[in-house]
Protein backbone atom coordinates (compact mmCIF):
# COMPACT_ATOMS: atom_id res chain seq x y z
CA UNK A 1 0.00 0.00 0.00
CA UNK A 2 1.41 3.32 -1.16
CA UNK A 3 0.18 6.56 0.42
CA UNK A 4 -0.08 9.74 -1.69
CA UNK A 5 -0.26 13.06 -0.61
CA UNK A 6 -3.27 15.66 0.22
CA UNK A 7 -2.86 17.85 -2.77
CA UNK A 8 -4.03 21.79 -2.40
CA UNK A 9 -7.23 23.39 -4.50
CA UNK A 10 -10.14 22.86 -5.73
CA UNK A 11 -9.47 19.08 -6.85
CA UNK A 12 -12.04 16.28 -5.79
CA UNK A 13 -9.49 13.80 -5.08
CA UNK A 14 -6.24 15.05 -3.91
CA UNK A 15 -5.39 12.60 -0.44
CA UNK A 16 -5.96 9.01 -1.07
CA UNK A 17 -4.08 5.26 -0.44
CA UNK A 18 -4.16 2.42 -3.03
CA UNK A 19 -4.01 -0.89 -2.53
CA UNK A 20 -3.18 -3.24 -5.15
CA UNK A 21 -3.95 -7.42 -4.65
CA UNK A 22 -4.46 -10.75 -6.34
CA UNK A 23 -8.30 -11.88 -6.20
CA UNK A 24 -8.68 -13.28 -2.93
CA UNK A 25 -11.53 -15.57 -4.32
CA UNK A 26 -8.17 -17.44 -7.03
CA UNK A 27 -4.79 -16.17 -5.76
CA UNK A 28 -3.49 -18.39 -8.98
CA UNK A 29 -5.55 -15.19 -11.28
CA UNK A 30 -2.72 -13.50 -13.23
CA UNK A 31 -4.08 -9.89 -13.16
CA UNK A 32 -4.37 -7.38 -9.66
CA UNK A 33 -7.05 -5.30 -8.12
CA UNK A 34 -6.55 -1.95 -7.08
CA UNK A 35 -8.72 -0.58 -4.46
CA UNK A 36 -7.52 3.67 -3.82
CA UNK A 37 -9.35 4.62 -0.78
CA UNK A 38 -9.74 8.46 -1.28
CA UNK A 39 -9.48 10.63 2.42
CA UNK A 40 -12.50 13.03 0.87
CA UNK A 41 -15.92 11.71 -0.07
CA UNK A 42 -16.61 12.56 -3.75
CA UNK A 43 -20.34 11.22 -4.35
CA UNK A 44 -21.61 15.31 -5.85
CA UNK A 45 -18.96 14.18 -8.78
CA UNK A 46 -20.62 10.94 -9.88
CA UNK A 47 -23.85 12.05 -11.71
CA UNK A 48 -21.57 14.65 -13.69
CA UNK A 49 -19.02 11.47 -13.94
CA UNK A 50 -22.10 9.09 -15.05
CA UNK A 51 -22.67 12.16 -18.19
CA UNK A 52 -18.92 12.07 -18.98
CA UNK A 53 -17.54 8.93 -18.76
CA UNK A 54 -20.83 6.95 -20.21
CA UNK A 55 -21.67 5.01 -16.75
CA UNK A 56 -23.28 1.46 -17.63
CA UNK A 57 -24.09 1.03 -13.86
CA UNK A 58 -25.35 4.13 -11.83
CA UNK A 59 -26.41 4.13 -8.02
CA UNK A 60 -27.48 6.67 -5.49
CA UNK A 61 -27.80 4.88 -2.89
CA UNK A 62 -25.24 3.85 -1.80
CA UNK A 63 -23.01 6.25 -4.65
CA UNK A 64 -21.33 4.34 -7.03
CA UNK A 65 -20.83 4.95 -10.67
CA UNK A 66 -19.14 2.05 -12.87
CA UNK A 67 -17.92 1.97 -16.18
CA UNK A 68 -15.77 0.16 -18.49
CA UNK A 69 -12.54 1.51 -20.38
CA UNK A 70 -9.87 -0.45 -22.70
CA UNK A 71 -11.82 -3.48 -20.84
CA UNK A 72 -11.50 -2.65 -17.16
CA UNK A 73 -14.07 -2.54 -14.93
CA UNK A 74 -13.74 0.82 -12.72
CA UNK A 75 -16.35 1.40 -9.92
CA UNK A 76 -15.85 5.03 -8.41
CA UNK A 77 -17.37 4.95 -5.02
CA UNK A 78 -17.56 7.74 -2.68
CA UNK A 79 -14.76 7.11 -0.94
CA UNK A 80 -13.29 4.27 -3.21
CA UNK A 81 -12.17 3.66 -6.41
CA UNK A 82 -12.35 0.08 -7.40
CA UNK A 83 -10.18 -1.02 -10.76
CA UNK A 84 -9.99 -4.82 -11.78
CA UNK A 85 -8.09 -6.69 -14.11
CA UNK A 86 -4.99 -5.25 -14.28
CA UNK A 87 -1.53 -6.77 -15.75
CA UNK A 88 0.34 -4.88 -12.65
CA UNK A 89 1.23 -2.39 -10.04
CA UNK A 90 2.36 0.14 -13.47
CA UNK A 91 -0.85 -0.65 -15.29
CA UNK A 92 -3.09 0.17 -11.67
CA UNK A 93 -1.01 3.89 -11.38
CA UNK A 94 -1.29 4.57 -14.70
CA UNK A 95 -5.06 3.84 -15.31
CA UNK A 96 -5.74 5.58 -11.12
CA UNK A 97 -4.00 8.81 -12.20
CA UNK A 98 -5.59 9.08 -15.61
CA UNK A 99 -8.60 8.80 -13.98
CA UNK A 100 -8.03 10.75 -11.02
CA UNK A 101 -7.61 13.88 -13.92
CA UNK A 102 -10.68 13.06 -15.63
CA UNK A 103 -12.61 12.93 -12.29
CA UNK A 104 -10.75 16.10 -11.26
CA UNK A 105 -11.84 17.95 -14.99
CA UNK A 106 -15.20 16.28 -14.56
CA UNK A 107 -15.54 18.85 -11.30
CA UNK A 108 -14.05 21.74 -12.35
CA UNK A 109 -16.56 21.63 -15.72
CA UNK A 110 -19.54 20.43 -13.81
CA UNK A 111 -21.41 24.25 -14.59
CA UNK A 112 -21.09 23.11 -18.23
CA UNK A 113 -21.88 19.63 -17.74
CA UNK A 114 -25.66 18.40 -17.15
CA UNK A 115 -25.73 15.61 -14.28
CA UNK A 116 -27.24 12.39 -14.92
CA UNK A 117 -28.73 10.62 -12.03
CA UNK A 118 -30.49 7.77 -14.79
CA UNK A 119 -29.94 4.37 -13.28
CA UNK A 120 -29.44 1.33 -16.18
CA UNK A 121 -31.65 -1.65 -15.81
CA UNK A 122 -30.08 -4.31 -14.12
CA UNK A 123 -28.32 -7.17 -15.95
CA UNK A 124 -30.15 -10.65 -17.13
CA UNK A 125 -28.96 -13.60 -15.39
CA UNK A 126 -25.89 -15.05 -17.44
CA UNK A 127 -24.52 -11.52 -17.66
CA UNK A 128 -24.15 -11.57 -14.24
CA UNK A 129 -22.88 -15.35 -14.06
CA UNK A 130 -20.28 -14.63 -16.64
CA UNK A 131 -18.32 -12.35 -14.54
CA UNK A 132 -18.55 -14.09 -11.43
CA UNK A 133 -15.60 -17.27 -11.17
CA UNK A 134 -18.26 -19.95 -11.36
CA UNK A 135 -17.07 -21.57 -8.35
CA UNK A 136 -18.99 -20.95 -5.93
CA UNK A 137 -16.78 -19.64 -3.68
CA UNK A 138 -19.92 -18.11 -1.30
CA UNK A 139 -18.14 -15.38 -0.61
CA UNK A 140 -21.02 -13.00 -1.42
CA UNK A 141 -23.20 -15.22 1.13
CA UNK A 142 -25.47 -17.08 -1.46
CA UNK A 143 -24.67 -21.39 -1.72
CA UNK A 144 -23.96 -20.90 -5.55
CA UNK A 145 -22.94 -18.25 -8.28
CA UNK A 146 -26.22 -18.86 -10.07
CA UNK A 147 -28.58 -18.09 -6.78
CA UNK A 148 -26.45 -14.45 -6.61
CA UNK A 149 -26.69 -14.19 -10.29
CA UNK A 150 -30.75 -14.88 -9.95
CA UNK A 151 -30.79 -12.22 -6.80
CA UNK A 152 -28.89 -9.71 -8.90
CA UNK A 153 -30.52 -9.41 -11.87
CA UNK A 154 -33.42 -8.04 -14.00
CA UNK A 155 -35.48 -11.41 -12.76
CA UNK A 156 -35.18 -10.37 -8.74
CA UNK A 157 -38.26 -8.88 -7.07
CA UNK A 158 -36.10 -6.62 -4.80
CA UNK A 159 -34.74 -3.66 -6.72
CA UNK A 160 -31.24 -3.87 -5.95
CA UNK A 161 -28.44 -5.86 -4.54
CA UNK A 162 -28.09 -3.26 -1.38
CA UNK A 163 -31.54 -3.96 -0.37
CA UNK A 164 -30.61 -7.78 -0.01
CA UNK A 165 -27.73 -7.36 2.20
CA UNK A 166 -25.57 -8.57 -0.68
CA UNK A 167 -21.93 -6.53 -0.75
CA UNK A 168 -19.22 -7.25 -2.92
CA UNK A 169 -16.46 -7.86 -0.54
CA UNK A 170 -13.29 -5.47 -0.62
CA UNK A 171 -10.39 -5.13 1.73
CA UNK A 172 -10.64 -2.67 3.87
CA UNK A 173 -7.71 -0.37 4.67
CA UNK A 174 -4.87 -1.23 6.36
CA UNK A 175 -1.82 0.12 7.18
CA UNK A 176 0.35 -2.62 6.15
Amino acid sequence: MRLCPTAEGSTVISGYHIKIFRPECNPTFQSVHCIAYLERDIRAVLPYLNTVMGGSTYSQDPPSVTFKVHGKLITVHSQQIAINALKDEEEADKIFHWLKQEINDTWEKRDQIKPSFQEISKPQILEILKLLPRNNCRQCGQTTCMVFSLNNSAWSRNSSASDKGVTFPLPSPSNE
